[in-house]
């Protein structure tokens, strides 16, 4: 079992969770991930490592709750274990010897460019970070982002918070002002991801984005998380999760994504009547 040390509710879909692995603490790089179980029935997920302390042996994960096992996880609290955890995955970020930094998150892909974003800044690069929501009150990581941020912009779809409108009008604002950035990283919604590569394809701007989201068993066996970069065929949970923004193919992506919400929303609701009408955890 892999206990849970922390559990802390970051906006009103969005959870971290500290669980004690010292051995995933101690290799764990920024942009790899792990694959947990929450019982032993349960599905396997790949979460992004948020954040890791070697000296106490702990991992962190931030997640929504936007499927079922999601909703399973969130109903674990502090001194309840997984069943199973696996780590770390994928090929950790490279953080060369980069000057100045554009880190751009959107939504809970925040949690993704945090560790990226941090580990910059332990580097001795200059990070800028965007970070994009909804509303105020779905905006996290505001405080980390900003101790490890020369500047933190923060924008929202509706105005409630920061400037009002999209992470590529900040970037773009920052670009037109002189601000010269060696690479971009984005992490968030593929369409975010497709905007932000076609904005800065046009500047000549290095971009790499993080393809988490379309990763399921994390381990190249399914073939869900494939992706056309270049013309060749790579997977995400092998392959990457990290790749050059300029030559992924986000329309093939998007598109094949599509198939399947309505699915994973009809297995939500099924679950969140489950937990509604019985007592104890799932």
């Amino acid at each position: 079992m892999y206990t849970i040390l922390d559990k802390v509710r970051l906006n009103q879909t969005v959870t971290k969770m500290t669980i004690q692995d010292e051995k995933i603490a101690k290799k764990a790089k920024p942009g790899q991930f792990v694959i947990l179980q929450v019982h032993e029935n349960g599905e396997r997920i790949p979460l992004t490592i948020a954040d890791c302390d070697k000296d106490s042996g702990t991992i962190s994960i931030i997640f929504q709750i936007v499927g079922t096992t999601t909703k399973k996880l969130d109903n674990l609290e502090v001194e309840d274990g997984l069943y199973a955890l696996v780590g770390p995955l994928g090929n950790g970020t490279i953080i060369s010897n980069y000057t100045k930094a554009a880190v751009i998150g959107g939504g809970v892909g925040g949690a993704i460019a945090y560790p990226i974003a941090k580990a910059l800044e332990k580097n001795g690069c200059e990070v800028h970070s965007i970070l994009g929501f909804r509303n105020k009150d779905l905006i996290i990581l505001q405080d980390e982002f900003k101790a490890v941020s020369k500047k933190v912009f923060i924008t929202t779809d509706d105005g409630s918070f920061g400037h009002k409108g999209l992470v590529t009008d900040t970037l773009s604002d920052q670009i037109n002002k002189g601000e010269s950035y060696d690479v971009v990283f984005a992490i968030g919604p593929l369409i975010m991801m497709k905007c932000v590569s076609e904005l800065t394809r046009k500047h000549n701007i290095k971009t790499v984005v993080s393809m988490n989201p379309i990763m399921i068993d994390g381990t190249g066996m399914c073939g869900g998380c494939r992706l056309m970069v270049d013309g060749k065929m790579k997977f995400a949970c092998v392959d990457g999760p990290d790749f050059d923004g300029h030559k992924v193919d986000f329309d093939e992506i998007i598109n094949r994504n599509s198939i399947y919400r309505d699915i994973e929303r009809k297995s939500y609701e099924k679950t969140c009547n489950l937990f509604n009408n019985m007592p104890t955890n799932i």
